[in-house]
């Protein structure tokens, strides 16, 4: 599609997205789920000061439709996702471009179970901002839509997630990195009503600092945190809060593998894991796989991205599912990857079993990673090359059951991501470079 990514509509806030795209996207969906009643349609943003351009010109765009826009205010994407599955919502518009630096945003929407929207909407959505559609009628009179504030939604997911809880917190003492976005509103607020000891950073939002030397991506600052104040644990959320990274006791990051590898042996030990399966993507380290068949654990691999985890688990009825990244989804929870959550389910871990987190995660050991990107002419010659594909075999080969080589192709550059995962670092650099010889030389 031209706009919409596995991520909603992002970019650069004012050039490739703009207040006009967002106008036309809510005229659109006020239209779509009005037509046989007068939609209802939930929004959130998160702390970016474009942010509220695109709230403003998408609640114009909704009501100037005939539908009602009902505003959560700065709130996280997964709270959006209950709030729209929980209160008979038509659709759900989350603003947001996650992880990314201020300067860019997006918009990701949601179906009325929470889900990312069909594609074939998106598509619809599309044709529209481009002018290949008719143009739609402005409501009038007393079929104009209304806009209201609707904080309360969010209080509700907030509590929502202490009723998660089965036990109090009270005694231990937890780092919360809140990236300067969403869980700003939200974080604290459970872990202090859970009776935790709770420092926080990155909690100061001024709408240029989102995600800037601190969260998920910049886990270095938790980390010292952590450290210093001899926490039981420390959790780092990104922009939107759909993501969670976690430091252990010790000092150490807990990635969205270890989640996976934790999380899927307490369900399993109490009988809850349905299917006995986890999903992960083709980019999970491979000793999240190795430490899986230790356990008796299956797994379910898709292509990168929690848009085709959920996919997986919906199709399948598993429970469990994530991305290295810290995107986790609780299917019985949640129907998106929900950062605070995450976190509440460590706690629930660490808690029940009295064992810190750090012994948790013992039982895996991850193997040293490299990928290097190439660029290159045409990413399909690459892929399909003879060449290619015969030195990939040859360096498998030579890895054996200790590693593994994989060749990705980047969806938005000419570029093709070399990663190879072995038992020292000198072996993954020997292989990338290999790989990489092979394909500047197609």
């Amino acid at each position: 599609m031209k706009y919409f990514g596995t991520d909603g509509f992002r970019g650069d806030a004012g050039r490739v997205l703009t207040a006009d795209h967002a106008y036309k996207i809510g005229r659109y969906l006020g239209w779509y789920f009005g037509r046989e009643h007068r939609g209802r349609i939930v929004i959130g943003k998160d702390t970016r000061r474009s942010s509220y351009t695109f709230e403003y010109a998408i609640v114009a765009g909704i009501i100037a439709s005939g539908s009602n826009a009902y505003i959560l205010h700065v709130t996280t994407t997964p709270s959006v996702a209950y709030v729209v599955r929980t209160e008979d919502f038509d659709c759900g518009v989350m603003i947001s471009a996650s992880h990314n630096p201020y300067h860019d945003n997006g918009i990701k929407l949601m179906d009325k179970n929470g889900h990312k929207m069909d594609a074939a909407v998106e598509e619809q959505i599309e044709k529209y901002i481009d002018g290949e559609t008719e143009e739609l009628p402005f409501a009038t009179g007393e079929d104009i839509g209304v806009a209201t504030d609707y904080a309360i939604g969010r209080n509700r997911y907030i509590g929502y997630l202490i009723s998660l809880a089965t036990r109090s917190y009270d005694g231990k003492r937890i780092g919360l990195d809140c990236s300067n976005g969403s869980s700003f509103m939200i974080a604290k607020s459970v872990f202090d009503a859970l009776g935790a000891k709770t420092y926080v950073i990155g909690n100061e939002p001024n709408g240029l600092n989102i995600n800037k030397d601190c969260g998920s991506t910049h886990i270095e600052t938790l980390q010292r945190l952590v450290k210093e104040k001899e926490l039981d644990a420390g959790f780092a959320f990104d922009g939107d809060a759909d993501r969670c990274i976690a430091i252990d006791d010790k000092g150490n990051i807990i990635d969205g593998d270890y989640i996976i590898y934790i999380c899927g042996r307490y369900l399993k030990k109490r009988g809850k894991l349905d299917g006995n399966h986890v999903v992960t993507t083709i980019m999970a380290n491979l000793g999240l796989f190795k430490a899986l068949d230790k356990s008796g654990i299956e797994y379910d691999v898709t292509t990168v991205g929690d848009k085709y985890v959920n996919e997986s688990m919906v199709k399948n009825g598993y429970v469990l599912g994530g991305e290295q990244s810290g995107h986790i989804i609780f299917k019985r929870h949640a129907t998106t990857g929900d950062g605070v959550l995450t976190a509440i389910m460590l706690m629930e871990v660490m808690m029940e079993e009295k064992t810190p987190i750090s012994e948790l995660a013992a039982g895996m050991k991850k193997y040293p990673q490299l990928l290097k990107n190439v660029k290159v002419a045409d990413r399909t010659t690459v892929m399909e090359s003879e060449k290619v594909k015969a030195e990939c075999e040859a360096i498998t080969g030579e890895l054996g059951d200790d590693g593994r080589i994989l060749l990705r192709e980047s969806g938005t550059e000419p570029v093709i991501r070399v990663m190879v995962e072995a038992g020292t670092d000198e072996l993954c650099k020997k292989y990338v470079d290999k790989m990489i010889s092979v394909i500047e030389n197609i």
